[in-house]
């Protein structure tokens, strides 16, 4: 399947599309390309989304491009859910979503600089409660289509059912690594304003507390804590990333150029992190780097952790009482790259 020839008019095209087609993006597209090698276009409109929405069918393409990483067999006979996969842990269903900005908000391709105030002062709750709002309707209306028509159809039931979502809902979502999500499912918010404001009062590093709900622009409120009881029990886990994203190809390619990438990777059991720099052209990344699964342990159908168990990867599970992070102590957490020169500084999803 050809990506990246045009398909539809340049007016038509995303603005994320006709950024990833300038010369200098060609082994970025490569890398892209060798994702989508195999990918089924089972309604025949992969590619007009891809070129006039972008966002999801990127991430559809990375999903499968992670997938044959873990050499999952799948299964193209039905039309829906997006994926059905054959793992030595059994079968599982996967189906993708991406939170997207509200209607009358800044669209996250629209960045007017290379960071907002309010993350540049450290005060990531705004980014955060947008991300969480966000991430609970993309959630929500997939349970919803899951009651209505997936769970009618015959290959889904009895299997787990994984929700993957990506943040594509405002121009620094890359910032907000787990803590919208932790929040979101288990009602455990890292509270880094808090920290940064005064960190003497913090040692063991910012503290995580219980919201319990988040109030939306029109007033209105929703609880936190999905996975605190069995009323999502049919969610066996949600698979999240926020740097899957076109910055993932440029920290995989192996095409020299000026420009460096910076990213954040926790280095303990904490997710205390340490900053790392590498040069454009020198891979620092492989596809799974930033993953992460967070288990519902109400789950009908669980997922086996061993499933997605590999170096890189973030898995949140309760375990005999006690919340695991297994894979924190050696994780991806934020990724932002940058070159001289117009081809990169307009770079999509850092």
């Amino acid at each position: 399947m050809d990506l990246f020839t045009p398909v539809v008019k340049e007016e038509r095209q995303h603005e994320n599309f006709r950024r990833v087609l300038v010369p200098g993006r060609m082994s970025e597209r490569a890398i892209v390309a060798g994702w989508a090698e195999g990918f089924q276009d089972r309604d025949k409109k992969f590619l007009n989304e891809f070129q006039t929405t972008f966002n999801s069918s990127f991430w559809e393409v990375y999903l499968y491009g992670l997938f044959k990483s873990y050499s999952f067999g799948l299964n193209w006979s039905q039309a829906s859910p997006d994926f059905w996969l054959m793992t030595p842990y059994g079968e599982i269903i996967v189906e993708a979503v991406t939170a997207n900005a509200a209607e009358g908000k800044e669209p996250e391709w629209d960045k007017k600089s290379l960071m907002s105030d309010e993350v540049r002062k450290k005060n990531f709750w705004p980014l955060n409660r947008e991300a969480i709002i966000r991430l609970s309707n993309a959630l929500s209306a997939k349970v919803r289509k899951y009651e209505d028509k997936y769970k009618k159809l015959p290959h889904v039931p009895c299997k787990p059912f994984v929700i993957a979502v990506a943040p594509f809902e405002q121009p620094d979502f890359q910032h907000q690594y787990d803590r919208a999500m932790r929040a979101l499912l288990y009602n455990d918010y890292v509270d880094e304003t808090a920290y940064f404001k005064d960190p003497t009062r913090f040692p063991d590093g910012p503290p995580s507390v219980r919201l319990d709900e988040i109030e939306k622009d029109n007033g209105s409120t929703f609880e936190l804590g999905i996975f605190e009881n069995d009323d999502w029990a049919e969610v066996s886990a949600v698979i999240f990333s926020c740097v899957a994203t076109w910055g993932k190809a440029v920290a995989m390619s192996n095409d020299l150029r000026e420009g460096f990438i910076m990213a954040n990777w926790g280095t303990d059991e904490s997710g205390k992190s340490e900053s790392r720099k590498s040069r454009v052209g020198i891979p620092s990344e492989e596809i799974h780097d930033g993953l992460q699964i967070f288990h519902n342990p109400h789950a009908s159908n669980p997922v086996d952790l061993r499933v997605f168990r590999r170096k890189g990867v973030v898995q949140h599970y309760l375990s005999q009482g006690v919340w695991i992070r297994e894979g924190y102590d050696d994780c991806l957490q934020f990724r932002f790259t940058y070159a001289s020169g117009a081809p990169f500084r307009d770079s999509p999803h850092r």
